[in-house]
């Protein structure tokens, strides 16, 4: 496939590697050299010449040709540009199917995830205490 038939935006193969990679604008700015309203401007250009995409590769040390040849997902853009709001205005996503809403709460989610955590430490909690009595009771009888 040659670069006319890629469907490539410079500027949005940096933004996802970006977030991929959990770096905010300003850190990127800050790393480069130029102000957070600057990457922004980058970020939102189709083409970006070689010497910044080079700067912004080592910046996010990958390399240059991926920021180049990174296709736009149209299902990413999409997610990525929009925002997904519930009746009540607040940013959730959710589905609709004839009348019937489904909301994943982001809040009730992590709860879920911090319960199913603290399980686990308890489950760990429990196993070391049973590693730690049968250690004793092989120390004993080893005297």
């Amino acid at each position: 496939m040659n670069a006319i038939e890629k469907n490539t935006h410079h500027g949005h193969a940096v933004k996802r590697l970006r977030h991929t990679l959990g770096i905010k604008q300003d850190a990127l700015a800050a790393e480069l050299g130029m102000s957070q309203a600057r990457v922004s401007t980058y970020e939102s250009k189709k083409v970006i010449d070689d010497d910044m995409i080079e700067k912004f590769a080592k910046a996010l040390k990958v390399s240059p040709e991926l920021i180049k040849d990174l296709e736009e997902d149209p299902v990413t853009v999409i997610i990525e540009n929009n925002t997904f709001e519930n009746k009540e205005g607040n940013n959730i996503a959710y589905l609709e199917e004839d009348n019937s809403t489904q909301i994943n709460n982001p809040i009730d989610q992590i709860l879920e995830l911090s319960k199913e955590k603290q399980n686990l430490y308890e489950r760990m909690l429990e196993l070391e205490k049973e590693k730690n009595t049968l250690l004793e009771k092989l120390l004993r009888e080893k005297k």
